[in-house]
């Protein structure tokens, strides 16, 4: 990209986030248990909790070689994500964006093509802000200019 990045952030691992992944697809396994008794539903559930158990690694506890490690993003839109085994990923944010008080969500375009779920203890909160903040508005509040001289 050229010129300084807007906003850079360093991401960093949410055990809330792993827990919740992994409880959500226990909660699945168990219906599964539920709908499809037997060995077929049980070795379905197996699989249901061992994917809940790779998402969260990768998702949330950003320990897999291909996680988000850090998101560059500037004013005018674009963005590249760096992932854990040093790749960088160049893209652009779509408008469908979700903000609230506990995570953000960026849709990206181009060749990465997915969308990136920041959750607030991933971030101190001083940086979750100007993320939410970049979010709403595209850009991060600035340094007023010095007054002139009257």
């Amino acid at each position: 990209m050229n010129g300084k990045p807007a906003l850079r952030l360093e991401l960093g691992a949410s055990r809330g986030l792993a827990r919740a992944l992994v409880l959500a697809h226990v909660a699945a396994a168990v219906c599964m248990l539920a709908v499809l008794p037997g060995a077929t539903g049980a070795g379905l559930a197996t699989l249901l909790v061992a994917l809940g158990c790779v998402t969260a690694r990768d998702r949330a506890l950003l320990r897999a070689r291909r996680s988000l490690r850090a998101l560059e993003l500037q004013a005018d839109g674009r963005a590249i994500l760096e992932l854990a085994d040093g790749s960088l990923l160049p893209g652009s944010v779509a408008a469908r964006r979700n903000v609230n008080q506990w995570w953000v969500t960026l849709a990206l375009q181009g060749a990465p093509h997915r969308t990136v779920l920041v959750v607030r203890d991933m971030l101190p909160a001083a940086e979750f802000r100007r993320l939410r903040i970049w979010a709403l508005w595209g850009r991060v509040p600035g340094v007023a200019a010095p007054q002139l001289p009257a």
